[in-house]
């Protein structure tokens, strides 16, 4: 049996949407919100990783686990790999790299995700659904993802491509593509050590430093598309879905 955790890297430095980890819906921070959601999926252990000390207090005040950090990562995945290395290098199998700022997820994605990875012997894992909005397309806050063919329910599909925007591409062999990974532990461990690749910076894509090293990334389907919150206007949205709950 496979043991897995799942680390939230999140910090308040964000360029586009500073202190967004913070903001509140409900009257709740908004990485309480995910590591609720994530604590729900009922996966494995949660922790957040953080380089800030108000994000790290809010958490384990409100009964959960967070791990300082360094400040400076070079994405993501970077630093949920520190905070595995100190807490959990000898006793997990799987990590499931969740972002901090999809505060309505639904936690049966989470363990979709996982069930998906324990039967199968890929590198990294992850998650997209159906393009439901034309103005996705053209969205560069909405990340796609190219696939060889068309996904069902069950299926686990290698990625062939991940991008914000593209002139030519097969609507229908393109998703929107969800904030969470699920790593082996060898393949984390293999991923951080990479510098970062020409299409990471280009396009601000921490998944193709994987792709462009030809580590294997399959993609699965979900039909729930949790909204990821960016800049003011997302939280807004996000606000008021949520706040019909």
């Amino acid at each position: 049996m496979k043991n897995t955790a799942i680390i939230i890297p999140t910090r308040l430095a964000a360029k586009r949407f500073p202190n967004k980890p913070l903001a509140k819906i409900n009257n709740i921070p908004m990485i309480l919100h995910v590591f609720n959601k994530a604590k729900e999926s009922k996966v494995g252990e949660v922790f957040v990783a953080t380089p800030d000390k108000k994000i790290f207090e809010i958490v384990n005040n409100n009964g959960g686990n967070a791990i300082l950090t360094e400040k400076n990562h070079a994405s993501g995945s970077d630093r949920v790999y520190e905070a595995y290395s100190k807490k959990l290098k000898n006793n997990v199998d799987l990590i499931i790299n969740l972002q901090g700022d999809m505060p309505n997820i639904k936690p049966k994605i989470i363990s979709k995700l996982e069930k998906l990875m324990i039967n199968d012997d890929c590198d990294i894992g992850t998650l997209a659904s159906p393009i439901k909005d034309e103005s996705e397309i053209n969205d560069t806050n909405v990340v796609k993802v190219h696939i060889d063919q068309p996904l069902k329910d069950d299926s686990f599909h290698e990625a062939k491509d991940f991008f914000r925007k593209k002139k030519d591409f097969i609507i229908e062999k393109t998703y929107h593509h969800l904030g969470l990974y699920i790593f082996t532990k060898d393949a984390l461990t293999r991923y951080v050590k990479l510098a970062r690749s020409k299409l990471e910076i280009e396009r601000n894509l921490e998944q193709m430093r994987a792709m462009e090293n030809n580590m294997v990334v399959k993609v699965g389907l979900t039909h729930s598309t949790p909204l990821s919150v960016d800049t003011e206007e997302d939280l807004a949205k996000v606000k008021k879905d949520m706040e019909k709950l």
